[in-house]
């Protein structure tokens, strides 16, 4: 057996570690339950075979940090290639509807594979089901379509763009004070019928408060001058390896795209810019396409 290939099976000794010492999912909660859904806590770092350490919260919303061993040809999850970093450093993440099993395969120099399935913990989410009909949006006329069709394009390009950024290697901050007044995941049936989950996490924060990055990033989106229809002044921060963090409804916002920001630096304001019906944060992570919960990456809770 070639070093590589001894390093390559440390790695997924590392994987299996990793998914045992996830935390376990929660009790299941009602719909009229008014407590906070239990949030797995990241795990601790493993070491395994070789050397390889990983880190993070195998969890629908959560996410996973490692490092290849040297002379890694490709890493892949469930057959989709993992960006690696010089020092064969990755990241990867869960979409909240993310299923119970994912497959990590590493490939080495002299083309030897190995793979292993990871346990990923399902999530109890805050579910709401309501004996109503679910109303419909007023109907959008053409020049509204048309705007938001730019609008969304501006978006999908900003977390298109990428960076070199090694804010996916931080431990992240939170990017304002205040309580937590919308839950990542919840969704509202309406009789029967679901209506769209929320996809971040609103910080009841006051108007003008301070938001400051949560990890080192590039800004690939500012919408400083002209808000958009629904998100208002909308700033999204890469954080490189296809981790981006989307900060909406801003009052307004002291940084520009293509700047680069450490975390901690102050990027703007909170507002109720766009479709807000007061003053708050709402601050969405994604990786690749994959919605994800921030909880899960800034440590103590809210």
């Amino acid at each position: 057996m070639t070093p590589e290939a001894g390093a390559l099976r440390g790695a997924i000794a590392g994987c299996v570690l990793l998914a045992s010492c996830g935390a376990s999912a929660g009790p299941a909660s009602s719909a009229s339950q008014a407590a906070l859904p239990v949030v797995p806590q990241p795990a601790a770092a493993q070491t395994a075979i070789g050397g390889i350490k990983y880190t993070g919260t195998l969890a629908q919303g959560g996410w996973l940090r490692g490092v290849a061993p040297p002379g890694t040809r490709s890493v892949t999850l469930d057959g989709a290639a993992l960006a690696l970093a010089p020092d064969g450093g990755f990241f990867a993440a869960f979409d909240r509807d993310a299923p119970r099993a994912v497959t990590i395969a590493v490939t080495a120099a002299d083309g030897m594979s190995l793979s292993m399935p990871l346990a990923i913990i399902p999530r109890q989410w805050r579910i709401e089901s309501v004996n109503v009909a679910r109303r419909p949006g007023k109907l959008p006329d053409a020049a509204f379509k048309l705007r938001r069709a730019g609008e969304l394009a501006q978006i999908g390009a900003a977390r298109a763009k990428g960076s070199a950024a090694g804010g996916w290697r931080q431990a992240m901050v939170w990017p304002a004070a205040g309580r937590i007044s919308g839950l990542f995941g919840a969704q509202r049936i309406y009789r029967g019928e679901p209506g769209a989950y929320h996809a971040g996490i609103d910080l009841a924060a006051p108007a003008g408060a301070e938001i400051r990055a949560p990890a080192d990033g590039v800004v690939t989106l500012a919408a400083a001058q002209v808000p958009f229809t629904l998100e208002g002044h909308l700033l999204i921060v890469d954080h490189g390896m296809g981790l981006n963090s989307a900060f909406l409804h801003c009052s307004h916002l002291v940084v520009h795209e293509g700047e680069s920001v450490v975390q901690g630096q102050l990027l703007g304001h909170v507002g109720m810019t766009g479709r807000a019906s007061g003053p708050h944060l709402h601050w969405a992570l994604t990786w690749n396409k994959r919605r994800l919960d921030p909880q899960l990456f800034a440590p103590g809770g809210r």
